[in-house]
């Protein structure tokens, strides 16, 4: 169903078809989806929670890292209940409106995602090459100021892709082939011009990516000068080994975003097109299912604190026997 006024043809709902061409395997294919969100959802919760109540971590790396947790958690479940629900029992329609929202929800995230790594690597950084004015430079003020800022800076981007898109008139039906409501592939079931949302949305990650990974490449090769000027063998250890896990986090969240970017707009015909739906999937999967792992793996504080608890709560269990 479709109203209309004069200048628009807006749909009252979405139907998202889930994986084309692949219908027959949207079980098969949920298993996995399923396994890594419930993985997100424990693993960055649990990071939560352990940074809430630990004192050892009220340190600003590990703000930073609960805002990268909770950038997590918001983006995969800004897609995934949703995505299972087509696959499980069929729930393919999505009022236009919620088919805004969960796009906001999405590139907003997804945007604070590269942010917060940003701030992660500005983090080390100061941390190795200026170590005695750690504490001064990073106060509380400033990391909450800078995590609002780069928030606000998603927001501010991603408005115009809903607006641009709001326009639109959806005169070829209302089937989108994707499991969630991407920007673009919403446009492309409009029947009007969207060279404009085309461009900006290449603007918008060739300028917030290219301007990220820029200040992260800038990091990395100051701090790997000033580690290498290091005389202690140790030192220089425990400067790669806080590093390591950043350098993961970044691999695991550009890789897969750029990929599914790239291939989107430049693949044509020679990728399938449910090859573009699964890696647009796992591209906002993958990070939030590798990102407490590799932080609680090669993290010492970290895993100090995670065998502390479980070996309190078992020492206190057998007390109580």
């Amino acid at each position: 169903m479709q109203r209309t006024n004069a200048t628009t043809l807006t749909p009252v709902s979405f139907i998202l078809n889930g994986v084309p061409g692949l219908e027959d395997m949207h079980i098969w294919i949920s298993l996995p989806f399923c396994s890594m969100y419930i993985v997100a959802m424990v693993g960055n919760c649990g990071l939560l929670c352990l940074i809430h109540y630990e004192d050892s971590l009220h340190k600003p790396m590990y703000f930073f890292l609960a805002m990268l947790s909770f950038t997590d958690i918001i983006m995969c479940s800004s897609t995934l209940p949703n995505t299972l629900g087509i696959f499980w029992f069929n729930l393919k329609e999505i009022d236009f409106i919620a088919c805004l929202t969960q796009m906001f929800f999405i590139h907003t995230f997804t945007l604070m995602e590269s942010g917060v790594l940003m701030l992660m690597a500005l983090d080390r950084y100061v941390a190795i090459c200026y170590p005695l004015r750690y504490a001064t430079i990073l106060t509380n003020p400033i990391i909450v100021n800078a995590g609002f800022i780069t928030f606000l800076r998603g927001v501010i981007l991603v408005i115009p892709f809903t607006l641009l898109t709001k326009r639109l008139p959806y005169c070829r039906g209302n089937v989108i082939p994707h499991t969630y409501c991407d920007h673009m592939s919403v446009a492309k079931v409009s029947c009007g011009n969207v060279k404009i949302n085309a461009v900006y949305g290449l603007m918008v990650a060739l300028l917030i990516g290219g301007f990220d990974i820029l200040c992260i490449t800038v990091s990395y090769t100051m701090i790997l000068r000033a580690v290498v000027k290091l005389s202690s063998a140790d030192a220089r250890q425990k400067a790669f080994g806080t590093c390591t896990a950043h350098i993961c986090a970044i691999v695991f969240s550009y890789t897969p975003a750029f990929f599914s970017f790239f291939t989107h707009r430049f693949g044509g015909h020679r990728i399938p097109h449910s090859l573009h739906i699964i890696m647009a999937n796992i591209y906002l999967l993958l990070p939030p299912t590798m990102n407490p792992i590799v932080y609680g793996v090669k993290t010492k504080q970290i895993r100090d604190c995670v065998i502390r608890f479980f070996v309190g709560s078992k020492d206190t269990k057998s007390h109580n026997i």
